[in-house]
């Protein structure tokens, strides 16, 4: 609850920062007036900020304040934030849409079963997703979890939305971060005929592995991308 509370904070402030009250700011206010303008205190106010300033929408400096970075304010999309594959498609400018969704029980492999930590042979669910943007195919998605997981009834409909809601609503489990490995590929013929391409067409491909807050593996994932409909950017800072 409290974190999603925060990043409702989040959001609120950066809203502001780039359409709203302070969109015009080179720095925000100081805390003890943004802490009483959004209604926390000033503890809550700095996990906020902290939050921002490791994601580089700000610059927290003693002695000059909280600096807004417009730079990175002008960024449209962020691989290095998590946001969901349907609003990266339409933050590009495009109709997004879940097209085809494919569901089966099947057992783990030696490849599923060393990405899971699982034993072979372990009943796992996966679900497959074609996302489109103004209707032509621009992702395809699978994702691979334990069937045990699963403790409520599901239906279609619940698959329609990322995997995050699934997992949430019917196995009570929220992952709480991932480690991703970008691959630039050729799609083979499955993904060619897929994503509607060439067969070695070259694709990006995200494989993943979400993990819980206490480190427990979730669920693998691999997402192959249309370079035409996505466009990303990473922000990297010195530490």
């Amino acid at each position: 609850m409290k974190r999603d509370y925060s990043n409702l904070i989040r959001v609120k402030l950066l809203r502001e920062m780039k359409t709203g009250e302070f969109s015009e700011c080179d720095k925000l206010p100081r805390e003890l007036e943004l802490a009483k303008q959004f209604g926390v205190s000033r503890t809550h106010l700095r996990e906020v900020l902290a939050q921002l300033e490791r994601e580089g929408f700000i610059t927290r400096m003693h002695g000059v304040g909280t600096i807004i970075n417009r730079h990175v304010m002008k960024v449209k999309n962020r691989m290095d934030i998590e946001v969901e594959f349907l609003d990266i498609i339409r933050q590009n400018g495009y109709l997004p849409k879940v097209d085809q969704i494919h569901i089966q029980t099947e057992l783990a492999d030696s490849f599923i079963a060393e990405k899971l930590q699982i034993p072979e042979k372990t009943e796992v669910m996966r679900v497959s997703r074609v996302c489109t943007a103004d209707g032509k195919p621009a992702l395809y998605c699978e994702d691979v979890f334990e069937k045990r997981l699963i403790n409520a009834e599901y239906t279609l409909k619940d698959f329609e939305l990322p995997i995050f809601h699934f997992l949430k609503k019917c196995c009570y489990i929220e992952a709480y971060m991932d480690l991703t490995q970008l691959h630039a590929v050729l799609s083979d013929e499955k993904v060619s005929e897929v994503l509607e391409i060439p067969v070695g067409s070259p694709v990006l491909n995200m494989e993943e592995i979400d993990y819980d807050i206490w480190g427990n593996i979730v669920f693998y994932s691999s997402q192959y991308f249309v370079d035409e409909y996505f466009e990303q950017t990473v922000l990297r800072k010195k530490l």
